[in-house]
């Protein structure tokens, strides 16, 4: 069985997505539709901008969230998949590609989750720490600690086994990564990030988002997406509504989602978008568990 995964925000390279859109004339008339939704010109940024110009929120969420969803539809008859699943934002390329939401509605979307975000994290500063090498269980347990004493930090992307990044305030994020490395884990780094993703913090972000997702029309996707707030295959656009929009404060439960996708038969988990990031994490996933073929479309 076939999964299709797509990435989130991070994976961002200037160059992004020329290649789809010189050789695929539908590629090239979905990216000239996203400028004109959007309002500006992205495809000047993704194909000739610069790093800084790329790693403005309002710019990366929606040029992978393109990247993504435009690599998988330039599939044609070869995107059939048995399921998918998304890493934060590549949860909305996933709802898009599965035909949950159209691609106007989607790009709308990710546009307001972008806004939305970078005023959280203006409003309330946080950062986030990938923490390696270190039991969940206890870097759980020393977020609850850290939280009761400084202020608010929480587990975030359950990444792989041995990669869990935590998000919060600047102040408790501190103090957790020096709990960390105390109690063994190999690395606590400081990510640089605007803001505190996946974590109460983003509260405000939230209910901004809420509001575009309730005015949004959603259908039956044509397979299972797995959603990131329980890890769990959902198919009823209710439940898929109400996971995206618990999906800005909840942790990402992606090694769970992925462990239930083998679960539930994949053998071959193909990335679409840029990098290779979720190949990688999926790879130490499976390991010991599954043998499993992964590819990329679109790096």
């Amino acid at each position: 069985m076939k999964a299709f995964v797509f990435p989130g925000q991070g994976s961002q390279f200037v160059g992004m997505g020329k290649h789809l859109y010189d050789q695929h004339p539908a590629a090239k008339k979905m990216f000239e539709q996203a400028n004109e939704i959007l309002g500006f010109r992205i495809t000047d940024i993704m194909f000739e901008g610069t790093d800084a110009d790329l790693k403005q929120t309002r710019v990366t969420q929606p040029a992978v969230f393109l990247h993504s969803v435009i690599s998988a539809l330039c599939l044609g008859d070869e995107f059939q998949p048995d399921m998918v699943a998304g890493h934060s934002l590549g949860e909305l390329s996933a709802l898009v590609a599965a035909g949950c939401v159209s691609f106007e509605d989607g790009l709308r979307l990710v546009a307001a989750r972008a806004v939305a975000m970078q005023k959280a994290c203006e409003a309330v500063p946080g950062t986030m720490a990938a923490i390696i090498a270190l039991p969940d269980e206890t870097i759980e347990k020393i977020c609850t600690e850290v939280s009761a004493e400084v202020d608010t930090v929480v587990p975030a992307n359950y990444n792989c086994p041995g990669q869990l990044v935590i998000s919060g305030k600047e102040e408790a994020i501190n103090a957790a990564c020096t709990r960390l490395k105390e109690a063994g884990a190999k690395r606590a780094l400081v990510l640089p990030v605007s803001g505190a993703f996946h974590s109460p913090l983003m509260q405000p972000a939230q209910q901004e988002l809420e509001e575009a997702i309730a005015k949004t029309n959603f259908q039956t996707p044509k397979c299972p997406i797995y959603q990131n707030v329980d890890g769990k295959a959902h198919t009823d656009p209710e439940e898929i509504k109400a996971n995206l929009i618990k999906q800005l404060t909840a942790s990402v439960m992606w090694t769970q989602e992925v462990q239930n996708m083998l679960q539930a038969g994949a053998t071959t988990f193909v990335e679409c978008g840029p990098g290779k990031t979720l190949q990688g994490m999926i790879a130490k996933i499976a390991k010991g568990v599954a043998e499993v073929e992964l590819q990329g479309v679109g790096e």
